[in-house]
């Protein structure tokens, strides 16, 4: 019994300076991490992340100056300019609208991309003719592929085969009651999903026309209202070449700030898309489970 005795209390001891040992060891880990855990931690990563995004803001809005100022008259003087005066002397106003119209409404059956001719809605119509002239163009566009989707119906299937990722945020569409439709639709052509390939591969989901449509409008505002403003922030910088002076001071804040507040919608709206989808996509897997 006395030798159990002497050979578990140096043991006791043993575990005690161990777990001492231990305790110490995380203090010092916890004290260590500083600004990554807890406490001041949030704060200073959240002053660290608005600090950067004063910074990026801060380059942009200058990059934006320099190239207002200097970059965007030369490229105007050698590309732009001719090619407005081009057009304006070669097509008058009624037959750049049909031509605006029909480029939008038809490449998308050929799978060419119909924002330049937003921007020409942009400089020729501004935004309140160019608006209903191009979404007007856009409604068409996207209706036509849909229903010329069901001849290739089969092969389109082999294709969302193939690439099982993109087909699942394409399914996604297809799920669900009208509402769900509608906004899942939506979101896809907020977000960076290819504009033309969507129109084609919807049909493959079993999608209804009705949300299809209307999903589509209602996702495609945000685009057309960046592409007029390109086309007229152009029209503004040609004009300005052309007339042999350089924007006023006023002029190249309010193009900046204009310019960044654009980009910045755009990028918040499209991060939002593209979450919103991550989630729709995971309620759905668990759904499946």
């Amino acid at each position: 019994m006395t030798y159990n005795a002497t050979i578990e209390e140096p043991r006791g001891d043993y575990v005690k300076l161990e777990e001492g040992f231990d305790g110490r060891a995380q203090e010092e880990a916890s004290s260590s991490s500083g600004c990554d855990d807890g406490g001041d931690g949030g704060w200073c990563w959240s002053l660290w992340w608005w600090l950067k995004l004063i910074l990026v803001v801060t380059f942009l809005g200058v990059l934006t100056a320099v190239v207002f100022k200097w970059v965007g008259p030369f490229f105007m003087d050698k590309e732009i300019i001719p090619m407005i005066h081009w057009e304006m002397e070669t097509f008058s106003t009624q037959v750049l609208a049909l031509l605006v119209f029909g480029s939008v409404a038809l490449f998308p059956i050929v799978l060419l991309p119909s924002t330049p001719s937003m921007w020409v809605a942009g400089m020729t119509f501004g935004y309140g003719y160019g608006f209903l002239l191009t979404i007007g163009a856009v409604a068409i566009g996207v209706s036509l592929p849909y229903f010329i989707g069901f001849l290739f119906h089969h092969k389109i299937q082999m294709w969302l085969e193939r690439y099982p990722k993109k087909a699942s945020i394409i399914r996604l569409a297809g799920e669900g009651n009208w509402f769900n439709q509608f906004r899942a639709v939506a979101l896809i052509r907020i977000s960076p999903f290819p504009y033309v390939i969507y129109n084609y591969s919807a049909v493959a989901t079993n999608i209804t026309y009705g949300p299809y449509f209307l999903g589509s409008l209602t996702g495609m505002v945000p685009e057309v209202f960046v592409a007029l403003y390109t086309g007229i922030l152009i029209k503004t910088l040609a004009d300005a070449s052309h007339d042999q002076h350089s924007l006023s001071a006023s002029q190249i804040i309010f193009n900046t700030l204009g310019f960044c507040i654009t980009v910045a919608t755009t990028v918040i709206i499209t991060l939002y898309a593209k979450k919103r989808l991550k989630e729709l996509q995971r309620d759905d897997h668990l759904l499946l489970q």
